[in-house]
């Protein structure tokens, strides 16, 4: 059923909605609802048998009106062109909504990377990177890891692009190892990040964090990195998480520390002593104080909105929630800390590494936290003003109208929108 919904067409229709709410021009809506540039590339890599398989890969370059495109690079099987297509226009969101001075770019291969050895991931890694090459840049399109790609992989990217460059070039992509130019807190940035928020959003509806009740679903680098803070900085109980193999659940809350352990050895969740097997669609109705949606597209739906028992869903991944669940869920007062929000930790410390690499002067773990919290409060309190003011937006819609507003004014002042800066000069010169 997933699969029917189209996230770029969800996309196009709620910065549709936003201009219109803003009363801004038709042209904000045009210019925004498509990638100003798509590349579609194919990428022969030698297997360990001998052979060559063609890999498909995608980078959307949707908008650069506020500054260079930035966005993942995402290795899955279910990758489509519509897909990196809206999680651009995303990016292109999140970063306005954050106020860093980037455009929304996004990357993906069609490849399940569990299936290659390490050499021929490497190579495949390498081989997307001289496809690319030719439309990125530290000052034109900075990628980052995503599902499926990590610091490893990034490394991979970034020492291609310096051998094709012919001299090193770390601005070009983050989410690297410290060693060569990444920036502390980064693994743990959009985690942190959506913690942050997620305090935020207590703190504004009088939910205590100590004791509240926690479910995750999706154990990777964000969930699970979530669950662990949440429980151990907050003293948060955690009752259930699950992983692409299914889910655990304890009601008298799970051992974070200890999840992740038996996940590293066995490579699931599932078996997790003491605790009790459960699918991800039963994960998502548990009875809970907040609901962290942290692995992929359109799993709360209007099939399972109504039966949503969480006060609080805090969106980890990139659209977990489809529109009439939205609705659904706006209806019930259930909070929904939308995803061009809550994870946009992650692009704000990839800012940060980026201004570090430009710079060549390198901050401490502390003071990117301190910088990063100071972002993702601020960007809160942007969107619940407009939220708490506006009684025809939900949290979603507030946050779109926050990032959308930015991304237009940078668009009339370079000239983008024709006619309408041409009146907007005779307004300004009109004589009092």
């Amino acid at each position: 059923m997933t699969q029917e919904i189209n996230s770029f067409e969800i996309v196009k229709n709620l910065i549709d909605t936003s201009v219109k709410k803003l009363n801004l021009s038709k042209s904000v809506c045009e210019i925004l609802s498509e990638p100003q540039r798509v590349l579609t590339v194919t990428i022969p890599v030698q297997m360990d048998d001998g052979s060559v398989k063609v890999f498909t890969g995608y980078r959307s370059q949707h908008n650069n009106a506020l500054g260079p495109y930035k966005g993942g690079i995402r290795f899955h099987h279910d990758v489509n062109l519509d897909e990196v297509k809206a999680l651009s226009t995303w990016m292109t969101l999140k970063c306005a909504v954050a106020n860093i001075p980037y455009g929304g770019g996004k990357g993906g291969v069609i490849v399940n990377p569990k299936t290659l050895s390490r050499g021929e991931l490497e190579r495949l890694s390498r081989g997307y990177i001289r496809a690319i090459a030719p439309v990125i840049g530290a000052d034109l399109d900075i990628p980052a890891p995503d599902v499926g790609t990590n610091g490893q992989v990034m490394s991979w990217m970034m020492d291609e692009f310096a051998r094709i460059r012919g001299y090193n070039e770390f601005g070009v992509i983050t989410g690297k190892p410290v060693i060569v130019g990444g920036s502390l807190g980064r693994v743990e940035a959009t985690s942190r990040g959506c913690v942050f928020v997620i305090r935020e959003a207590a703190r504004v509806t009088g939910l205590k964090l100590k004791g509240a009740t926690v479910v995750v679903q999706g154990f990777g680098n964000v969930g699970s990195i979530a669950a662990r803070l949440l429980q151990q900085e907050d003293g948060c109980r955690v009752l259930a998480v699950s992983d692409s193999t299914g889910g655990i659940y304890n009601p008298n809350g799970l051992d974070i520390a200890a999840v992740e352990e038996h996940k590293a050895r066995t490579g699931s969740v599932k078996g997790f002593p003491g605790s009790k097997e459960i699918s991800n669609e039963e994960l998502l109705t548990l009875e809970c104080d907040i609901l962290v949606p942290a692995a992929l597209e359109n799993q709360i739906t209007g099939q399972n909105a109504g039966k949503i028992k969480a006060k609080i869903v805090a969106e980890g991944a990139n659209g977990p929630t489809t529109p009439e669940a939205d609705r659904i869920l706006a209806e019930r007062k259930i909070l929904v800390l939308p995803d061009v929000l809550a994870n946009s930790g992650g692009v704000t410390v990839s800012y940060f590494e980026w201004v570090q690499n430009q710079y060549g002067y390198y901050w401490s773990e502390e003071e990117v936290n301190n910088r990063l919290e100071r972002k993702m409060v601020e960007a809160f309190n942007n969107v619940y003003s407009l939220y708490s003011k506006r009684k025809d937006v939900d949290m979603r819609g507030a946050a779109y109208m926050v990032a959308i507003e930015r991304i237009s004014e940078g668009m009339r002042v370079r000239g983008w929108l024709g006619n309408q800066m041409y009146a907007d000069i005779k307004r300004e010169a009109k004589p009092a």
